[in-house]
């Protein structure tokens, strides 16, 4: 039984050839491309409307320098968002549980923040690295908790990912078979427990919304002080 909880998050395959290319493209078809009608759906302007919000918010406090970036980390908004809600669905693969695919978006977006800073404004990006007024005998030492400060962002982006997703795909599993078991033999903590099983599944619709939101908001915060 304790096997079958992490089947979930192999990568699922089909004679040997892994489907999470599948998986990572499927998304994309369920967004509607906008229409030259004067009048769209309401599916379509809910749609627009959000991402309107989402880059007002997000970029409101960059300069225009920072704007460049509006189209890019609103396609990976909506790319992750995408790919966590399709995941609470039965008998899918959410791909954004496994490390390597988070890491693999959070390091080149970390990176190239970092290089733009070293390439626009070197001496603004290295001065974050030994804030004002420090002692002088502590100057080594906060060179060095900074640096590693530093090199840890992307660790923290991909692994909070992974970690939140995984938790609570885990949990919902947990209390899904607890259901199960109990429900010919105590129905009445059966129903208390699929109940619980449905707030659980309605606060892991907000994490999923929300740590899409949060892993881009801290791409654009690294940004933020490089531009």
């Amino acid at each position: 039984m304790a096997l079958n909880f992490f089947d979930q998050f192999m990568s699922p395959s089909l004679m040997g050839i892994p489907l999470i290319g599948l998986a990572m493209t499927l998304p994309w078809i369920l967004f509607t491309s906008p229409t030259p009608r004067w009048i769209s759906n309401r599916f379509l302007t809910l749609q627009g409307w959000f991402i309107n919000r989402f880059t007002q918010q997000l970029f409101q406090p960059l300069n225009a320098g920072g704007h460049k970036w509006a189209l890019l980390f609103t396609s990976l908004m909506m790319f992750l968002f995408s790919l966590n809600m399709l995941g609470l669905l039965p008998y899918t693969f959410t791909p954004t549980t496994q490390l390597s695919l988070n890491m693999g978006l959070a390091v080149p977006f970390w990176l190239a923040t970092v290089i733009i800073g070293m390439r626009n404004q070197p001496t603004v990006a290295l001065g974050h690295l030994l804030p004002e007024g420090t002692p002088t005998p502590l100057i080594p030492i906060l060179i060095i908790i900074e640096t590693i400060s530093l090199f840890i962002r992307p660790i923290a982006l991909g692994v909070r990912l992974t970690a939140n997703l995984t938790a609570g795909h885990l949990l919902i599993q947990l209390i899904a078979t607890a259901a199960f078991v109990l429900l010919p033999l105590m129905p009445s903590v059966a129903i208390l427990t699929a109940l619980l099983l449905f707030l659980l599944t309605l606060l892991e619709v907000a994490v999923a919304m929300i740590q899409a939101y949060v892993f881009v908001l801290l791409l654009s915060l690294y940004l933020q002080e490089n531009v």
